[in-house]
């Protein structure tokens, strides 16, 4: 009888417990959130003004492919949300490897940080795409001929497209992702 109770008791626990226990984690969704995206800008805001106090070993050793950052508008409105995605998903992984150039051919170790914490974060909004249901993003073999790219050769060039990138297409991106819209209602 005290065997059948203490099971009983048991199994009620266990119960009780299931429906009080925190929730699976959820989807990362902040970014629908613009104040996240504006905290990654000021990051970014703050990484440029650092670069350009900076007077050697900060430099890139070679030129390095960005996306454009200018939108025309009417070509946006006509794409669809996965060309649009597309578009940017190209333009963070852009990015990433420029950044990434960069951090490597710094010599001048004092600014390190902010290329780390700029890389972390075009990571994060890459992560947070996936997130809202925007199709995978495969990079393409080489940079050479990808439509939409400039060449920058310093690091204030990069950084400063950087910022205008996140500012423009990332953020008109996440203003009309679907997931988004749906959060909102």
């Amino acid at each position: 009888m005290l065997r059948k109770t203490c099971r009983g008791l048991f199994a009620l626990l266990l119960l009780v417990l299931e429906w009080t226990r925190p929730g699976l984690p959820s989807p990362l969704r902040p970014i629908c959130d613009l104040r996240v995206l504006n905290h990654f800008i000021q990051e970014a805001r703050d990484a440029e003004v650092a670069m350009k106090s900076c007077r050697e070993g900060c430099g890139l050793t070679e030129a390095a492919s960005v996306p454009q950052t200018t939108v025309n508008f009417e070509d946006w409105e006509k794409k669809n949300a996965m060309e649009q995605a597309q578009e940017v998903q190209t333009g963070l992984w852009l990015l990433q490897q420029a950044l990434s150039l960069l951090r490597t051919s710094m010599t001048n170790s004092e600014f390190n940080s902010h290329i780390d914490s700029v890389i972390r974060n075009l990571q994060s909004i890459t992560a947070v795409l996936r997130s809202l249901n925007f199709q995978e993003y495969t990079p393409p073999a080489s940079t050479v001929g990808l439509e939409g790219t400039w060449q920058v050769s310093t690091a204030a060039e990069l950084l400063q497209v950087h910022l205008n990138f996140l500012r423009g297409k990332v953020r008109l991106l996440l203003l009309d992702a679907q997931a988004c819209r749906q959060e909102a209602s």
